[in-house]
């Protein structure tokens, strides 16, 4: 049973994420977290963060590591297959449609239409994780007095980093790693 109910998350995932995988973190967020009770916030950031770092699509790779948390490497490829099935079958007839009726207004507006609620989607995800990341919660109002400061710092000279250089994000994220390890290393001893 859970293995369907693996596939039918990630499912409506790939079914409902138009705009990418930071726009399906919202919805991912909403099945593992507030739907299934899979995850803690926590481990959902932790899964995104590893998600991330490795290759490949987000939302493929955050399906894959949380049907492997749920109910071992079955529970991924369930979870990871509910995922792209959607998509392919999706991309399959949009490529038909779209190539018969690319030159029409109609379709153009569509399209044009869709790139606001894309873009809102996507901050609405990096507004939770923001949150999450620096206060340990993901939802407004926030409470100052729970700003984590070495998040902060980090997610500054990150974000610095990343707009003003050409750095690879993988050594960002590496360095945002190896930074808290020794802050954390050195307040332990």
């Amino acid at each position: 049973m859970i293995y369907l109910q693996l596939f039918w998350s990630f499912f409506q995932v790939g079914a409902l994420s138009f705009g990418g995988g930071y726009a399906a973190l919202p919805l991912i967020q909403e099945q593992v977290i507030e739907k299934n009770d899979w995850l803690t916030n926590t481990e959902y950031i932790d899964v995104l963060t590893i998600s991330q770092m490795t290759p490949g699509p987000i939302a493929l790779n955050a399906s894959t590591f949380v049907g492997t948390k749920v109910a071992g490497i079955p529970g991924s490829i369930f979870a990871t297959l509910g995922c792209i099935t959607p998509s392919v079958i999706i991309v399959l007839v949009l490529a038909v449609f779209y190539y018969k009726y690319k030159g029409l207004s109609l379709v153009q507006g569509v399209i044009k239409g869709l790139r606001p609620a894309v873009v809102a989607l996507i901050a609405s995800a990096g507004l939770s994780i923001l949150l999450t990341a620096l206060f340990n919660k993901d939802t407004l109002p926030i409470e100052w007095a729970k700003l984590d400061l070495v998040s902060l710092v980090l997610f500054i000279v990150g974000l610095v980093l990343l707009r003003k250089t050409k750095i690879n994000p993988i050594y960002v994220m590496l360095a945002a790693g190896l930074a808290r390890l020794i802050i954390y290393g050195v307040a332990t001893l």
